[in-house]
């Protein structure tokens, strides 16, 4: 199965750039946040695949729609051909706006999550808009991971956790792909394309 991520930042090639076809070989598509809902729209639109997002820090404002054709997986475990993925989006909170939260607000929202958990055994890929603690994190409060994500990666071992709002351009120690345990962890910035 072909998976496309992508995050913060919306790639021509898909955008100004688009041809038909350019989707027909992905199977899902899942979005870590701050894209122009208009982007994904357009992306909805044209590829065959689902397209599931979580919302960044800079998503959820008043004037901006909510992207057609999309699904929002925000503290929920969809579930794709059996592959179960959990979805928590949002950044620390580093000011007042929408989907920032303290480390005890994004610890709560995933103890409301727990007969999900239970019922479902558990996820496959872990979808987030922040990465985890210590683990492809920033130095400064905007972009300082959850610590609640390392402890779910060491309960539940998913495949993948897959993330953004750590820009590869901020410098070389920010790698687009690392392991954590059992499990790969992928920044998805712009896009990444790999094969579950």
């Amino acid at each position: 199965m072909k998976i496309l991520a992508l995050s913060d930042e919306e790639d021509k090639l898909y955008w100004d750039f688009y041809k038909p076809g350019m989707f027909d070989d992905i199977d899902l598509i899942i979005a870590c946040g701050d894209l122009s809902p208009h982007y994904l729209s357009f992306i909805a639109t044209f590829a065959h695949a689902p397209v599931l997002y979580v919302n960044g820090n800079h998503d959820g404002k008043p004037e901006a729609p909510e992207p057609e054709g999309c699904i929002c997986i925000e503290d929920t475990i969809y579930n794709f051909n059996g592959i179960r993925i959990l979805g928590l989006g949002g950044s620390m909170r580093y000011k007042n706006g929408p989907n920032m939260y303290t480390q005890r607000e994004m610890r709560s929202r995933v103890r409301k999550l727990w007969f999900k958990l239970w019922r479902s055994n558990g996820f496959d890929i872990l979808v987030t808009h922040s990465p985890a603690y210590k683990l492809g994190d920033g130095d400064d409060l905007p972009h300082t991971g959850f610590a609640i994500f390392n402890e779910l990666l060491d309960k539940y071992s998913p495949k993948y956790f897959i993330h953004g709002h750590v820009h590869l351009n901020y410098g070389s120690k920010f790698k687009r792909i690392s392991e954590y345990n059992d499990t790969t962890i992928i920044n998805a910035y712009i896009k990444h394309l790999f094969k579950y």
